[in-house]
């Protein structure tokens, strides 16, 4: 664990993180919205936000100071992997103003060949962030945490072509990793009530991240819709 993990970290335990993001085709794909949520969010108890792309992190640096979680999803022909793929885009997030970047720590190919371990190091050597290792499976986790992730979370639990078949929150990955682990375990992803969210920190988690059923206003519109019209 980098030896400044604990700064960025400790706030975050036991409680509420909200995910800001919108689809890039959406109307509240801009930073101004964005910050607005967070702001929102934070006003209101959160204790930490998370934050794609380097021009929403820094609108958002100027309206809260909790920890923000930043990533730039980016992707690259013929690669899965687009949450922070290459080095230079964890830069530009830390340069944007975030506290501890989150990177898809799968084990599925990486631009340019970059490895999770390499990509770790850097970030804690060059930029003297923290690291978010997102994983799908318990293998994918232990070897994140053994290339020095400060934290892990289940974040992309059913949503790699290893797990496609599964849905989401991964509440057996997340009790796998909490018993196996000896970093941090957070949970994200598919967490769509307060009462699961509470479920998640009684099985251990860490802290919990919680997007869409708060922040989706475009996917929450569609739902309702997709079940009124049928």
């Amino acid at each position: 664990m980098a030896s400044n993990s604990i700064n960025s970290l400790t706030p975050l335990a036991d409680n509420l993180i909200v995910s800001c993001q919108a689809p890039a085709t959406s109307p509240l794909h801009d930073p101004t919205i964005i910050a607005a949520m967070a702001e929102a969010s934070v006003l209101n108890g959160a204790v930490g936000v998370r934050i794609d792309t380097p021009s929403h992190v820094a609108a958002v640096r100027s309206k809260v100071n909790v920890p923000i979680i930043g990533l730039w999803k980016r992707s690259h022909s013929g690669y899965e992997v687009y949450i922070t793929p290459q080095f230079e885009d964890a830069e530009a997030i830390a340069n944007a103003g975030a506290d501890i970047i989150a990177i898809d720590a799968t084990f599925r190919a990486r631009p340019q060949g970059e490895t999770v371990e390499n990509l770790i190091a850097r970030i804690h050597n060059e930029l003297g962030k923290q690291v978010m290792a997102d994983v799908d499976s318990i293998e994918c986790a232990i070897s994140a945490a053994n290339a020095g992730a400060d934290c892990v979370g289940t974040t992309l639990y059913g949503y790699t072509t290893q797990t496609e078949h599964l849905s989401p929150p991964g509440f057996d990955l997340l009790t796998q990793m909490v018993q196996q682990l000896n970093v941090p375990v957070i949970c994200e992803g598919g967490i769509a009530s307060p009462q699961m969210a509470k479920q998640a920190l009684e099985l251990g988690a860490y802290a919990v991240v919680v997007g869409t059923a708060i922040t989706g206003i475009d996917y929450q519109v569609k739902n309702y819709l997709s079940l009124l019209q049928n």
